[in-house]
C-alpha cells in the first residue's frame, strides 16, 4: 500500500503503530535540530518530526522539503506531550517520527498560502484554481456538493425514478435566453446547440412511458452574467407523468426536507406555503419573496388618487400605482440619507422617492401641504408605521413601483439587521401569468416557456385572446429571497401546443421547422405530465452560506465568462475556421 491511512485519521490509540502517509506539505518549524512539519492531505493534517538522533539520513531531505512538496513518509506514531496537544486538530494528540521520506514532486513558491481565510482577489483564485481547490474549506464545499448529489440519487430512486440522459448538441429553438451554437464540420452552415435545459428532450421521455425521470445534468445559457449566474451551471431535471400540480409538489417537499435533514440537520416542516404571484409582487415586490422579516408593500393607489398632489394624482389616473412601505428606525435619516436611497430606487426605474417621518403625534414630510390630516394618518395606519419609522412611497408604472420598492424593502432589510439568517424560508410561487407583454418587440412572450400549461377555467380567456388573464400551471420555489426551481404541468394535447405558438407569432411553417418532432411525437398518445428543475449550484451556495456560486462550482468562468485558468474563450487556428465554413468579420474600431 501506498499509504496505510489518511493525514486526518491517527489519534493517541494508535501510539506505536508503523503508518505511510501521503500528501502536501502545508508548514515547517525548524527547532534548532529538530525539524517539525506538517503533512496535509483532503481529510486534515498530522504533524511530522524529523529529528536526526533518530535517522540523520531523513533529517537531511526534511531540509529540502518546501511548502506544496508532494510526499510520502513512512515513521511511528507517537503520543505529544501534554502540553504540545493541539486540540483543535482531530490529529492533534499525536505525530508521526518520521523515518523515511519520498518526494513526489517538488513545487515552486505558490502565488497565495494554501489555508482558509486568505485574502486574496477571485481572479488569482481562479487562475491557479487547483491551488485554491486544496484549501480545506474548498475540499468541504465540493464534499458538501457530493453529498446533496449523492442524496438526490439515492431518494429519487427510491421514489421509482431513472436516471436517463439527454444530448448535449441538440437543436437550437427560440424563447428563453440566447443559445450557444455549435458548427456542425460534415454540415457546413448548420449549428447545434448546447443545452438551455433538457425541456423538450424529459418531455418526449413522457411520450416514450419512462414516466419518472431525473437527471443531474449541465445547462448552457449565453446570457448576462452576475453572481448567481454562470454560462453553464448545474441543475436537479426531472419529469412525472399522469400527475398534477400537487403531485410534483409533494415529492420535491420530500426531498428538500430529506436533503436538509442530512446536509444540514435541519428539519423543515411540511407542506411549504403557497402564494399566488399577484400577492407575492404586490406584497414584496418581487415574484422571489424574502418572507424572513416583516416588511411589506401596500398599495395606497385608491387612497391617494384624489389628493391634491399632483404626481400622485397623474400615476393613478394613467394606470400606475403608488406604494407603500414602512422603513423601520428609519426616521432620523440624514437628506444625504434619502437622497442616497432615492438613488437606489432610480437604479430600478423610480423617477423619485416620497417620504414621510412618522413622529409621536404627526406625519411630517416636505409635502405634507399636499395632504389631508385624514390622508395622514391613513398612511401611518395603512403601513403600520410606528414614532421614529419613515414612510416611503414611490408612484409609478406597476411594474416599476412594486419593483423599486420590493427591492428597497431588502435593502431596509439588509442594512437594518432584520433578516433572520438562520431560518429557512421555503415558499412555493403559484399562479403566475402564462403570457406577460413585451413592450419591446410589441408582442406577447412566454412568462416561463412555451410549453406550460393552464388553468382549465382560464380556456376561455385564451380564446377570446384575453391573454393578461390566463394563468397558468407553473409553479416557483423560493428560498429565503432566491429562487432555486421552477416547473410546470405541460401542454399535452397537439392542437393547444400549436395554439400556444400561434399566440407567441410563430407561424405553422416556422412551428414545424422549429418543434415540427414534439408535435409530431404529441401525435402517438402523450401522457398529462408535469416536472420541474433546480439550480444545484445555487442551493449548494445556501448550504455553504457564500454569496456567490462560483465558490461551489469547481471551474468556474469571472462575471466576464473568461476562466482565468486557461484563458478560454480564445481565438482558434484559421484552417479550423476554414474547415467549418467560418469567417470572422474584422473588429470595428
Amino acid at each position: 500500500m501506498i499509504r496505510t491511512h489518511d493525514c486526518g485519521e491517527l489519534t493517541g490509540k494508535d501510539a506505536a503503530k508503523k503508518v505511510k502517509l501521503c500528501g502536501w506539505v502545508a508548514s515547517r518549524r525548524d527547532h534548532g535540530d529538530i525539524i517539525f512539519m506538517d503533512l496535509r492531505d483532503k481529510h486534515g493534517i498530522t504533524q511530522l518530526v524529523f529529528d536526526p538522533e533518530r535517522n540523520a539520513q531523513t533529517h537531511k531531505v526534511a531540509h529540502e522539503l518546501r511548502c506544496e512538496y508532494c510526499v510520502k513518509v513512512t515513521g511511528k506514531v507517537a503520543s505529544r506531550p501534554e502540553d504540545t496537544i493541539n486540540k483543535k486538530l482531530s490529529t492533534g494528540e499525536i505525530e508521526i517520527e518520521v523515518d523515511e521520506v519520498n518526494i513526489f514532486s517538488k513545487a515552486r513558491t505558490p502565488p497565495f498560502e494554501i489555508k482558509d481565510d486568505i485574502e486574496v482577489s477571485e481572479e488569482v483564485r481562479l487562475k491557479y484554481r487547483y491551488l485554491d481547490l486544496r484549501r480545506g474549506s474548498m475540499q468541504k464545499k465540493l464534499k458538501i456538493k457530493h453529498t446533496v448529489y449523492k442524496f438526490i440519487a439515492d431518494f429519487l430512486d427510491s421514489e421509482g425514478f431513472i436516471s436517463v440522459e439527454t444530448p448535449m448538441l441538440t437543436k437550437s429553438t427560440p424563447e428563453g435566453a440566447r443559445d450557444y451554437l455549435v458548427p456542425a464540420r460534415v454540415q457546413n452552415g448548420n449549428f447545434y446547440a448546447l443545452p438551455q435545459s433538457p425541456q423538450i428532450f424529459k418531455q418526449l421521455l413522457m411520450v416514450a412511458g419512462i414516466e419518472k425521470y431525473f437527471q443531474i445534468v449541465r445547462c448552457f445559457r449565453d446570457e448576462d452574467l452576475r453572481a448567481d449566474r454562470q454560462p453553464e451551471f448545474t441543475q436537479l431535471d426531472l419529469e412525472m407523468s399522469f400527475v398534477e400540480q400537487e403531485d410534483v409538489l409533494d415529492v420535491c417537499e420530500k426531498l428538500f426536507q430529506g436533503m436538509f435533514e442530512k446536509v444540514m440537520g435541519e428539519k423543515l416542516s411540511l407542506p411549504f406555503p403557497k402564494m399566488d404571484h399577484e400577492e407575492a409582487i404586490i406584497k414584496f415586490g418581487s415574484d422571489k419573496p424574502d418572507t424572513r422579516f416583516e416588511v411589506f408593500l401596500h398599495d395606497m393607489t385608491e387612497n391617494v388618487k384624489d389628493c391634491g398632489f399632483k404626481v400622485f394624482q397623474s400615476v393613478a389616473s394613467s394606470g400606475g400605482k403608488i406604494m407603500a412601505l414602512a422603513a423601520p428606525g428609519y426616521g432620523g435619516s440624514s437628506r444625504k440619507e434619502i437622497d442616497d436611497l432615492t438613488s437606489f430606487v432610480g437604479e430600478y426605474g423610480a423617477k423619485g422617492l416620497a417620504y414621510f417621518k412618522v413622529e409621536e403625534n404627526e406625519v411630517t414630510s416636505q409635502i405634507t401641504k399636499f395632504f389631508t390630516e385624514e390622508e395622514l394618518n391613513l398612511f401611518r395606519e395603512k403601513t403600520g408605521a410606528k414614532p421614529g419609522d419613515m414612510i416611503f412611497m414611490v408612484a409609478d408604472a406597476p411594474d416599476t413601483a412594486c419593483e423599486a420598492l420590493g427591492a428597497l424593502r431588502l435593502k431596509i432589510g439588509k442594512d437594518k439587521g432584520l433578516i433572520d439568517q438562520d431560518k429557512f424560508n421555503f415558499l412555493w410561487i403559484v399562479n403566475f401569468p402564462l403570457f406577460k407583454y413585451n413592450k419591446d418587440d410589441d408582442r406577447w412572450v412566454s412568462e416561463h416557456h412555451p410549453f406550460t400549461s393552464f388553468r382549465e377555467e382560464d380556456k376561455e380567456f385564451l380564446k377570446k385572446r384575453e391573454l393578461g388573464k390566463v394563468k397558468s400551471l407553473s409553479y416557483d420555489l423560493v428560498l429565503n429571497g432566491s429562487e432555486i426551481g421552477s416547473g410546470s404541468i405541460r401542454i399535452h394535447d397537439r392542437e393547444v401546443q400549436r395554439e400556444i405558438f400561434d399566440v407567441l407569432g410563430l407561424t405553422d411553417e416556422e412551428c414545424d421547422k422549429k418543434f415540427g418532432f414534439l408535435l409530431e411525437a404529441f401525435s402517438y398518445g402523450p401522457p398529462p405530465h408535469g416536472g420541474v428543475a433546480f439550480g444545484l449550484d445555487r442551493l449548494v451556495t445556501l448550504f455553504t452560506k457564500d454569496l456567490s456560486i462560483r465558490e461551489v462550482i469547481p471551474f468556474p468562468k469571472t462575471q466576464k465568462g473568461v476562466c482565468p485558468l486557461t484563458g478560454a474563450p480564445s481565438e482558434v487556428d484559421a484552417d479550423q475556421l476554414r474547415e467549418l465554413g467560418l469567417k470572422l468579420l474584422k473588429k470595428k474600431q
